[in-house]
């Protein structure tokens, strides 16, 4: 039988304030815990434990991010990394940043970066688990190093030509030397969600934290989970090795990993590389690896804003990031070349612009209804509209508004700009006209038949 539900009137409208805090990004709230399946035994999982733990952000912007792009120069890095600095705040929610070793325009950047004194991003390299390569990182003097480590037998046997036994002492013989130079080895599995868990995975992790046990609490191996194909899946009761949840329960309660020596590190193959990388921080990874903007080898890697935005909307609060520095960032990037699509969220030229005259009625009634947070105050970025023969008249209004600066009451109705209304519509109905009208053609409309008001603006 279906529940009676009954209208419930209300005087003044419940805009669910709690959670749609209109001055910060919108919040991620729980109702509690949850009990999921898990290898055929029931696991109880409560996001609040998750947001007790030191959730990070840890990025590879000068790693992954360019083998999606020509190299960077020494100059643009130091730029870059310095605006991450003063994007993750004091607390370090972006905690550290990874280098290539191997050229010398590489190592100059990371020296120059770690150069600028900022205590966050800390500055850490990432080679092959290769005794060559290891040369690299004692030249290097950085306290922590990445070690590719394949853990599919697509790669230990296609690839790196071998089989698991001599992978997996290869492995522990490069990790184990990076413990003898005193660096904390982060060992990254590449493509563990195409790997045989119980056949090597489980073993190998198993065999590394019993390793770190005999080091230093400050020395402990940190795996780093590759899903690099985007093969991993968020979804509960998905089976090994694509399963997320399953992926990091087997480290954390059957290995006995620590959450803070977990991360995540994605790709976007499928469309799930932000939510996969968000679920990884919900089920026990503490750090979730991103690029700036996504950019990274083929699809790209979890976005840092995106990751930025979603650290905020769990912890309900900024914790000392400084949003402004996104737009800052996604100018400078596209300053140096960089192209960044107009619809992208965030920082993308449309993300926050209309062209439908019905949703521009919206926004020009309470900005709130088709605004996804205070993007004036956020970012910088009022949301604005892109007038085109979809817009109407509540378009034009919203545009002639927000070019004259005015709100409340002393916005124009529709009937006060219809003149140019009516001009841009003759543009499409009589001229035949197919792209939008510019920001300047619209600005001249209003200097000819708002005259008054578009003097006082000017």
């Amino acid at each position: 039988m279906s529940a009676k539900y009954e209208l419930q009137e209300t005087v003044e409208p419940n805009l669910l304030d709690d959670m749609f805090d209109y001055s910060l990004p919108p919040k991620i709230q729980f109702d509690g815990p949850q009990v999921e399946e898990i290898d055929g035994k029931q696991v109880i999982f409560d996001p609040k434990e998750a947001l007790a733990r030191d959730l990070v952000i840890t990025d590879t912007t000068f790693r992954d991010g360019q083998q999606a792009r020509p190299p960077y120069t020494v100059e643009q890095q130091v730029k870059l990394f310095d605006m991450l600095a003063k994007l993750g705040g004091p607390k370090g929610v972006i905690r550290q940043t990874e280098f290539f070793l191997y050229t010398a325009n590489d190592r100059k950047a990371l020296d120059d970066c770690r150069a600028l004194g900022h205590k966050y991003p800390e500055v850490t390299s990432w080679i092959r688990a290769d005794k060559g390569d290891f040369r690299l990182v004692k030249d290097a003097q950085v306290k922590e190093t990445g070690l590719l480590t394949p853990s599919s037998d697509y790669h230990i046997f296609y690839k790196l030509k071998k089989n698991r036994r001599k992978a997996f002492d290869d492995y522990i013989e490069v990790i184990d030397a990076a413990w003898d130079a005193g660096i904390r080895p982060r060992v990254h599995l590449e493509d563990v969600t195409r790997a045989d868990f119980d056949g090597f995975v489980m073993p190998y992790v198993a065999e590394l934290k019993r390793r770190s046990e005999q080091v230093p609490a400050d020395m402990h191996v940190k795996i780093r989970l590759c899903d690099t194909m985007g093969f991993g899946v968020s979804t509960p009761g998905v089976k090994l090795p694509r399963s997320i949840p399953k992926m990091i329960h087997r480290m954390t309660h059957d290995i006995g990993m620590p959450p803070e020596c977990l991360e995540w590190h994605g790709h976007n193959d499928f469309h799930k590389v932000h939510i996969n990388g968000a679920t990884a921080w919900l089920y026990g990874c503490n750090a979730v690896n991103t690029t700036l903007f996504g950019f990274g080898e083929r699809t790209g890697n979890p976005p840092l804003e995106g990751a930025i935005i979603e650290y905020i909307a769990l912890h309900g609060d900024l914790c000392g990031i400084d949003l402004m520095m996104v737009q800052e960032l996604a100018r400078y990037m596209q300053s140096i070349g960089v192209d960044i699509a107009h619809n992208y969220p965030f920082v993308g030229r449309d993300f926050n612009t209309t062209r439908a005259g019905i949703h521009a009625g919206g926004l020009r009634s309470d900005e709130r209804i088709y605004n996804i947070f205070d993007t004036t105050k956020l970012f910088g970025r009022p949301p604005r509209v892109s007038i085109t023969d979809k817009s109407g008249v509540d378009g034009v209004a919203l545009w002639v508004n927000t070019f004259l600066g005015l709100k409340g009451d002393r916005k124009l109705s529709k009937i006060k700009v219809h003149k140019v209304a009516r001009w841009v519509m003759d543009q499409y109905e009589v001229h035949g006209r197919m792209s939008a009208i510019t920001d300047e053609e619209l600005a001249e409309q209003v200097k000819e038949h708002l005259a008054d008001l578009y003097a006082a603006r000017v």
